[in-house]
C-alpha cells in the first residue's frame, strides 16, 4: 500500500486530495513542524534526504517533489483517470500547469510570503523583482481561467490539484484581490468531496 507522509501545513494536503479523488487507499504517516522554529522534523529527513513533504513510499520506491509524486500515482490508477490522454492539447496543458506550480508561479508567491515575515521598506530590488512576476504570473492565470473551466481544459485534472494548493497560498497573502475568474475558480474546486475530505485530514 502506498504511505504518505504527510507534514502539517504544508504543500503535501495536495497528495491526500490526489487519492481522496481516485478513491485509492493509502496509509498517512503525520509529522509535525517544529511549534518554534516551524522547520520539519528529523523524522521526516530520515525518510528522504531533502526531509520536505509530500513523500511517499511504495516498496522499494521513495519519491518527493510533488509534481513527481503525482505521476507515480497517476500511473498506478488503471482506470487512467485525472491525466488526459497522452498526444492531446489538453495533456499537454496539464503538463504545463502541473509544473507551472511548482516552477514559475511558486518563487514569486513563497518570496512574498517569507518576505512578509520582516520589515522591509518596500523598494528594494527584490521587491520590484516579485511585484512584476507576480502580476506576469496571475495575469496568465487569470486569462486563461476567462476561457477554461480547469487548466487542463474543461476537464478536472491533477494539475488542478497542483495549481489550487498555490492558489490557496496566494489568496492568503491577498494576491489574488482584483482577479475575479481566479477566484471563482478556487471557490469551485474548494467545493469538491474529496477537497473537504482532504482539507480536513491535512
Amino acid at each position: 500500500m502506498l504511505v504518505v507522509h504527510h507534514l502539517n501545513q504544508s504543500r503535501s494536503k495536495r497528495v491526500l486530495w490526489l487519492l481522496e479523488e481516485l478513491g485509492m487507499p493509502y496509509e498517512r504517516i503525520d509529522h509535525e513542524r517544529d511549534p518554534v522554529t516551524r522547520l520539519a522534523p528529523a523524522s521526516l529527513k530520515a525518510i528522504h534526504p531533502l526531509a520536505k513533504a509530500p513523500i511517499v513510499q511504495d516498496g522499494e520506491i521513495t519519491l518527493c517533489e510533488s509534481s513527481t509524486v503525482f505521476e507515480y500515482i497517476l500511473d498506478q490508477d488503471s482506470e487512467g483517470r485525472l491525466r488526459p490522454n497522452k498526444d492531446t492539447k489538453a495533456y499537454y496543458q496539464y503538463l504545463e500547469w502541473s509544473h507551472f506550480a511548482e516552477g514559475s508561479l511558486a518563487l514569486p508567491v513563497m518570496c512574498k510570503l517569507f518576505m512578509g515575515l520582516e520589515e522591509r521598506a518596500g523598494n528594494q530590488a527584490m521587491d520590484g523583482y516579485i511585484a512584476k512576476e507576480i502580476a506576469l504570473d496571475f495575469g496568465y492565470i487569470e486569462s486563461v481561467l476567462a476561457e477554461r473551466d480547469y487548466f487542463a481544459g474543461h476537464e478536472f485534472t491533477g494539475a488542478d490539484i497542483m495549481m489550487t494548493i498555490m492558489l490557496e497560498i496566494s489568496a492568503s497573502l491577498g494576491l489574488l484581490d482584483g482577479f475575479t475568474h481566479t477566484k471563482s475558480y478556487l471557490d469551485k474546486v474548494q467545493t469538491r468531496p474529496a477537497y473537504i475530505k482532504a482539507a480536513a485530514l491535512g
